[in-house]
This record gives C-alpha cells, structure tokens and sequence, in this order.
C-alpha cells in the first residue's frame, strides 16, 4: 500500500533474525495470494470478487488483512482500474471488461509482522501502449531491487526507477512514496519513487522497505475522489503500480515478497 509523504514512523527499524522469520512468512502469503489473484483475474469478475478471493487466501493461512480497517480504509485489498492509480475500493458493481488493466495492492500481518506487495495485471487482450506500460514499471522495480543492498541509499533506488521511466516517456508520480515495512505497515524511511542518487538514508543490513513505482503513461499528477481514497490520474491515463517486500543484506536484496 502506498502512503502520502511525511506520514510514516520517526526510527528506522533494524529487524531481528526472529523477526525477519515472521515477515518472511507474511510476505509468502501475500505472495500466494496475488498468484490466487492472477488467476482469478477474467473479463466480467468484479472487484469484491477479487477482494473475497484475497481475504479468504491470507486468512486461511493465519494471517490477517493488513489494509483492512487501516486509518478506516474498508476493504482488504486496493483495486485500481485503468486510470485509477492506488487506493482503488473493491466494489460489486466494478466488473472488469476486456483491455482492462488493473493494480492490485495487498498487504497480510502474521503474528504482528508485516508483508506487502502490488501487481497490474491485464485482463484479456490489452493495447499495446498498456503492455508497455505494464513492462516498462516492472522493469523499473527490478532495477531499484538491484540497488537495494547495504551501503547504498534511498535515492540510488529512486533514481533507478526514475531514470528509468522517464527514459521510456512515461512519468513518475510524486504524490505517494514506497517505505519501510515490517512491524507496521508503514515505517521509515520514506522511498520515494524519484529524485537524484546518493542522497537519503544509506541502507543497512536488517531493514525491510516496500520498493512500489507508480508509473503514468500520462503527466505525474493525481487527483482522489470523493470516496477520500480513490487516486486517479489528472489527465485520464492509464496508470501502473508494482511493489514488492525487500530485505537489505551485505550480499544483496532478498525478495520476501516474490515465490520462489
């Protein structure tokens, strides 16, 4: 889940070994449950169907929906259609069509600790402009999970997904940013989806963040609707959103959020 800037956890948090055992398990059930969710994704499936498919996944595996409820958001997933950027509620009468596109944020607590992942996926047959979009955020995820290795900091993993989208024309949204997760949903350090390498906290062994471009095929700016939660694109473009856990370490980044 995505969070406005400035509202996050003071400390940066350095997790134990029996914490990071709890995350894990958090993260391979949000895991699990975007596969069920990639399945279950057709033409005329609606939003709370989806939603159901979710809940029913984390909590058989004893964990908890970690949005629901969450500063009063209502649902358990976020689902965000086209031109809607995260935040997205599932709804009945929201059914998806064919060339659809649509981002699913989802985050699971397992025994107090947390995991948190986002997708878009395409239902049916897509354009090709939304095909490129969906490549070129994927691409942008995994070249700022490259940079996600002790010594280096939170702007050299900005700067790689910007650099990146930019290069491609599409915009990075600045309105929301990725951040540190694991004993809450939403910790420090802030991880911005933009600004200049070299600046930031320097990344240490033991931090857990939530690395989650945001990408416009449009300009960078949002709006949000009326339901208080719902971001859209300002200019009615299709947007795209992945996120994945991650784990610092001295050897590299360990995917928490990505099945083995």
């Amino acid at each position: 889940m995505l969070f406005e800037r400035g509202a996050l956890q003071e400390v940066i948090l350095i997790k134990s070994a029996e914490e990071l055992a709890l995350i894990r398990q958090a993260c391979h059930i949000v895991a699990q449950a975007l596969e069920a969710l990639r399945a279950a994704v057709a033409p005329g499936v609606s939003t709370k169907e989806l939603e159901a498919v979710a809940e029913e996944h984390i909590r058989r595996k004893g964990a908890t929906p970690a949005f629901k409820g969450y500063r009063g958001y209502p649902a358990s997933i976020c689902t965000s259609v086209n031109d809607q950027v995260v935040h997205g509620i599932p709804a009945e009468g929201v059914r998806l069509k064919e060339g659809d596109i649509v981002s699913i944020d989802l985050g699971a607590c397992y025994r107090g600790y947390y995991g948190d992942a986002a997708v878009t996926l395409p239902v049916g047959r897509i354009s090709p402009q939304a095909q490129r979009l969906l490549r070129v955020t994927q691409e942008a995820l995994e070249l700022a999970l490259q940079e996600a290795t002790e010594g280096r900091r939170v702007g050299d993993i900005s700067w790689a997904i910007q650099s990146h989208v930019e290069k491609e024309g599409f915009s990075v949204v600045r309105a929301f940013v990725g951040h540190g997760v694991g004993r809450y949903l939403h910790e420090e350090p802030q991880v911005p989806n933009f600004g200049p390498p070299g600046r930031g906290p320097r990344l240490r062994a033991g931090m857990t963040l939530a690395i989650e471009p945001m990408v416009n095929a449009g300009h960078w700016g949002v709006r949000i609707l009326q339901d208080g939660w719902t971001a859209v694109t300002a200019d009615g473009t299709l947007s795209a959103h992945f996120e994945h856990t991650v784990l610092i370490r001295k050897d590299g980044p360990e995917v928490l959020t990505k099945l083995q």
